[in-house]
């Protein structure tokens, strides 16, 4: 496809770009299926339950009435936060993607009741905005710091790319094209200046600029981006950090503010990057990466240690206990990090899919409960028993929030998470063409275009198994045969904690790990596969600067972050008395749990006694520790993933 001309390019997809400055070219949810193992159970469960909750709950809290208010079809007052019209399109998307993945027709009719209804409420101007439309009318496009009217266009122009490109469906494009043409006229380049509080609105352009072809929606992000830092908003008492306007983005190298909102804008810069190719958005992206994962990232993939502002803190700045965390910014930093992947960023692509991955099986597993029903908005990594429940921040696990920009966002994600296995590059004499599997999950793969014909089906139990076969079928062997070049190539991401893994090919070959953290061999028509990943049970510690986890542990296995919960201890032990005693390896049980060996640090007296008047642990006892993603499902208590450690007992 030319740059000239995305509509060419029919994969469905949530960055649908293949520009030249794109290094990898994304697959669609039609090539890439996954197919039985974890992350293919969870969509089920997402499509099951998580959807059809969010579809109850939105009615419930009053999402939709805000909207029939404006046009007189309910009296009832307008409920939640003046953005809630967002969390409706973030439930529109997670069906117009699993539309995409499945063909359902299950929602259709739920989807021209609501769509319907936009389309009653949205103004001859394009404008539609329940809260300023019913409540504020006088305010509208007056309060951009804080009022989220471009932010709730993002989400309406995503759902409606989404629906048209899993199904066709093209009456919600058409709506957010009439919005987006508004914010185009009133504060487009060189007209008013203004910019949103909240960015979302940029990624979103650019997404419909690769849908409809119209250069204007691409040239409004790049705007936006570009007036990002100048001084437009009214910061107030949040700060001119917080929404990310201490400086214009190229100058911005470190992630602050909003974890949220940090995070969105720099999907939307790198989306910029992708179809402009201007190198010092890419240069200021790597730098706001390395700032956010290699200095700000919990263990468990998750962002923001301020419960004030939902911010990010200082370099190293990572509590456990006080760990925000938001879900939503785990899920915003996917999309981020996958548009890195694409764009070639300087950290490589294994540490964005191994960066991903991490989010997946931990951070956003660990927000949602078995049911597909429940849902932490903040995911610390420790609760204390006697921990206060706070709005945002409960004990336990909650079925909505007010402010439920997470639970839709989660419904969002998980449909859509075929998406994130599997790229292309090359596809030139100079450049051979290469299948990248990124994720290591059990997926059906079409081959594209100068790979062959046929199917790549990689079956696993990973996360729980370290065994991955990969098969090459093909329609019939001679078709396959002789449509596959010879030099094509198949990548496999081998994990960074699994380094001595081996990927085996067909009659004997085979190969390590390279330098990039993929290991290659041809692509072969009818060939098979296998790596074998390590995943014995392994200690980390944390950089020496993070003070709050100074003399700690934390215990891993594979991608998988595990804590141990009061629930699993005796009677009379507590979670925050245990020792970690790291001279005895970490023992793996036949249900997926391990066994660690601690001691138990004694009753002392006083808060501040002197020191070395403070009784050693003594004795070892076996421990329980379970998966992080798994935690909060049985009787509410305390956790920790972080133990201190001692050698001594």
């Amino acid at each position: 496809m030319s740059h000239d001309d995305p509509r060419a390019d029919a994969v469905r997809t949530p960055a649908r770009t293949s520009s030249e400055h794109a290094l990898h070219r994304p697959l669609g949810l039609g090539e890439v299926r996954l197919a039985g193992g974890a992350l293919a159970d969870w969509q089920e469960l997402n499509a099951s339950a998580t959807i059809p909750h969010c579809i109850v709950k939105i009615e419930e809290w009053g999402i939709l009435d805000n909207l029939r208010r404006v046009v007189g079809e309910s009296g009832k007052d307008f409920r939640g936060f003046w953005f809630a019209d967002s969390d409706l399109y973030k439930v529109i998307e997670a069906v117009a993607w699993e539309i995409a993945r499945t063909g359902t027709t299950e929602f259709d009719a739920w989807l021209d009741d609501v769509i319907g209804l936009v389309g009653r409420v949205q103004e001859p101007t394009g404008y539609v905005h329940s809260y300023h439309q019913g409540v504020a009318p006088e305010s509208k496009f007056r309060q951009l710091d804080l009022t989220h009217e471009m932010y709730v266009l993002g989400h309406m122009i995503q759902a409606g790319v989404a629906l048209a490109r899993a199904n066709g469906r093209t009456d919600l494009l058409e709506m957010s094209r009439r919005f987006a043409d508004l914010v185009d006229r009133r504060f487009g380049p060189g007209r008013e200046r203004g910019i949103c509080g909240h960015p979302e609105l940029e990624t979103a352009l650019v997404e419909l600029y690769r849908e409809t072809g119209e250069r204007r929606y691409l040239d409004l992000a790049a705007h936006q981006i570009e007036e990002r830092g100048r001084g437009l908003l009214k910061t107030g008492g949040f700060g001119a950090r917080y929404f990310q306007d201490h400086a214009p983005v190229r100058e911005a190298r470190d992630a602050v503010g909003h974890a949220v909102r940090q995070i969105y804008l720099n999907t939307g810069v790198i989306d910029v990057y992708l179809e402009l190719g201007d190198a010092t958005l890419l240069d200021a992206m790597d730098a706001q990466w390395a700032s956010a994962h290699e200095r700000k990232m919990y263990i468990s993939g998750a962002f923001g240690s301020r419960h004030r502002d939902e911010a990010f803190g200082d370099d190293y700045e990572l509590p456990s206990e006080r760990a925000y965390a938001e879900t939503c910014a785990t899920i915003a930093d996917l999309h981020w990090t996958w548009r890195m992947l694409l764009a070639g960023g300087g950290a490589g692509p294994a540490a964005y899919a191994e960066t991903m991955e991490r989010e997946i099986h931990n951070a956003l597993a660990a927000s949602i409960d078995a049911t597909g029903t429940r849902f932490f908005y903040s995911n610390p990594l420790q609760l204390r028993p006697d921990r206060f429940s706070e709005e945002n921040a409960p004990r336990e696990r909650a079925d909505w929030y007010v402010c439920a920009c997470c639970p839709p966002n989660i419904g969002r994600v998980v449909a859509q998470l075929a998406a994130y296995v599997a790229s292309v590059t090359g596809s030139t004499p100079e450049a051979p063409a290469t299948l990248w599997v990124h994720q290591l999950a059990s997926a059906d793969i079409d081959l594209p275009a100068g790979l062959g014909a046929g199917v790549v089906r990689i079956r696993t139990d990973y996360p729980h198994d370290g065994v991955v076969t990969i098969d090459v079928v093909g329609d019939g062997a001679g078709e396959a045969a002789a449509d596959a070049p010879a030099a094509a190539e198949l990548a496999v991401r081998v994990p960074s904690w699994s380094a001595a893994s081996v990927l085996h090919g067909p009659d004997g070959t085979s190969a390590p790990r390279g330098e990039d953290g993929y290991a290659r061999l041809p692509l072969v028509p009818g060939a098979s596969y296998r790596l074998e990943v390590d995943l014995t049970p392994r200690l980390t510690r944390a950089h020496h600067r993070v003070d709050a986890l100074r003399g700690t542990l934390a215990v891993e296995r594979g991608p998988l972050v595990h804590c141990v919960e009061q629930a699993d201890l005796p009677a009379g032990v507590a979670v925050d008395d245990l020792v970690l005693l790291p001279d005895t390896a970490p023992v793996l049980n036949d249900d997926g749990t391990l066994t660690l060996t601690c001691a138990v640090l004694p009753e002392q007296d006083g808060l501040y006694p002197a020191a070395g008047a403070t009784p050693a642990a003594t004795g070892r006892i076996e421990v329980r520790a379970i998966p992080f993603s798994t935690w909060g499902n049985r009787t509410p208590g305390a956790m920790k993933v972080w133990l201190p450690a001692s050698a001594s007992v």
